[in-house]
Parts: structure tokens; sequence; C-alpha cells
């Protein structure tokens, strides 16, 4: 088995620390051939893995789509599997850590990045890992995600378009806040953002530092792709995410908003403000 604590080059960490928590960054791995991260693995995981825990659909998408317009792609999830190089389809097993061979494997590669993500945002909280499995040519459409994650790319290959965060071109005050509030991931899309995405190819050793809530869309490559995505809060995003919160409790009441800094965990009076409403509230 590869020697997991390995699994970044030094070059990479450097690059990661460099990088994190702000800035999205293309990065190296050595999990290429790595036994849990096989399809034959995947297929197994899928057996035992719970259904709610996998979600799939078509992967014939557009960039923008609304979350009730995602068509679903008729099979079962183990159908799905058996059949990704041509159902034109998208897979993502979700919680993986929840199994002990792959939650062994999450701790492994945190531990790695550990030490400078302390330095910066505190400790590693919500520690997640998830699977894509992804039929050649589909799309995951124009969406953002609420934790930091790394994603490596195993096999074949698809270019991450990654577009600046905290952008109210992109993505408005109101929904951002709804995204808070339980909110699909899904954006809404308009062609002239395409001027200010970033496309990162990825080929298999390659990886990408994403940053909370960074807007993207994936396009797959020619060939079916594997990725594992490794995830986790820190004070900082839940912070973000507080205060975001907080000013969709002030605009339903018609009061003056909050700023959200870069250093959101350091907003302590608004923080608190929000929790103190919240708990009025409920």
């Amino acid at each position: 088995m590869i020697d997991t604590h390995t699994a970044f080059p030094p070059d990479a960490i450097k690059a990661f620390a460099d990088a994190y928590p702000d800035r999205h960054r293309k990065l190296r791995h050595a999990l290429v051939g790595h036994p849990l991260l096989t399809r034959d693995a995947i297929a197994a995981l899928a057996e035992r893995h719970p259904e709610d825990r996998m979600e799939y659909n078509r992967g014939t998408l557009p960039i923008g789509i609304r979350p009730e317009d995602t068509p679903a792609n008729g099979l079962s999830a183990a159908e799905t599997i058996r059949t990704i190089d041509e159902n034109q389809s998208w897979i993502v097993f979700k919680n993986v850590e929840r199994d002990p061979a792959y939650g062994k494997l999450l701790d492994a590669l945190l531990a790695e990045l550990e030490p400078a993500v302390l330095k910066r945002t505190g400790p590693m909280e919500h520690r997640e890992a998830f699977i894509f499995f992804t039929s050649p040519g589909s799309i995951t459409p124009f969406h953002m995600d609420p934790e930091h994650n790394i994603l490596m790319q195993i096999e074949g290959e698809k270019v991450m378009n990654v577009f600046p965060t905290a952008d109210p071109a992109l993505v408005p005050a109101e929904q951002s806040e709804a995204f808070h509030a339980g909110a699909h991931r899904n954006l809404q899309w308009d062609e002239s953002f395409l001027a200010k995405a970033d496309p990162v190819r990825l080929q298999p050793g390659d990886a990408i530092l994403m940053p909370v809530k960074a807007p993207h869309f994936v396009r797959n490559g020619n060939a079916v792709s594997i990725s594992l995505s490794i995830t986790w809060r820190s004070e900082r995003s839940v912070a973000e995410g507080e205060l975001h919160s907080f000013n969709r409790l002030l605009r339903a009441r018609k009061l003056p908003l909050v700023p959200v800094s870069t250093q959101p965990e350091r907003q302590t009076l608004a923080r608190l403000g929000y929790r103190v409403m919240r708990r009025l509230a409920s």
C-alpha cells in the first residue's frame, strides 16, 4: 500500500501553506494507484455505503442549472458505476470517512496538512471525504461549497474552472445568506462570468486547493474520471457562515447589515450578536 504519510511532496506542502486559506492553488500528490481508489475498490464501496450518502444523476448538463431541473439517470448506484464509461453520469460518494479504511486514509492525508492549517485557521474540524466518479464529457454545474477542500485527481482528467471568492457579481449577498440557511449549492450562471474563470487542468497526480465558497464548475475530459476530495471546516469558515446568517436575520428586520471581513473569526461582537438574535428567534 502507498505510504499516505508522503502523499504530498514537500513542494506541494509549501505551495499549500503559501496559498491557504484564501487562494486556490494547483498541487501534486502521490495517491495514483492507491488500492482504495481503484474502480474495483469504489464498486465494492458502493455495495456497503449508505444509499443516502450517494448522489448521482445525468452528467450532460449545462453549466448553470436549477437543482430541481437536474435529471436523474434512471439507474441504480451499482448500475451507474458498472456502466460509467457510457452512461453519461456523475456520482459522488459522500462521507466515505465513515468507512474505517477510508477514514484512516483521510486522517493520514490531513495530518500532512495540519501544521500549516493550525498556523492560519486553527484546528481542522468536521473532517470529511468524498469520491467523485464521472463519465467522459460530464459537467458539474456552477456551484460553491462551504468547506476548505483539496480535490485530488486519481484517474482521467478534468478542468476546474475557479472563480474569485466574495465577488458579489457572482454570488450576491442574499444568495450567500440563503446558502447558509440551507439553500442548494448551485449558483445562477451568466455567460459573462466566464471571463473571470481560471481554468485549472487536473491530470492524475494533480490536486487543487479550493478556498471556502469559491464558485466553480467542472468539465470532465474524454475518459472516466476518479477524484478524491478531502475537506475540513475551521473557525474562519464557521464564522463566515455565522455572519452571513446574521445578515439574513438583520435583512429580514430591515436593520443595517454587518460587513463580512476576510478574517470573520475576529468579528467577535457580530458573532455574539448573531447567537443572541438566533436564540431569541427560536
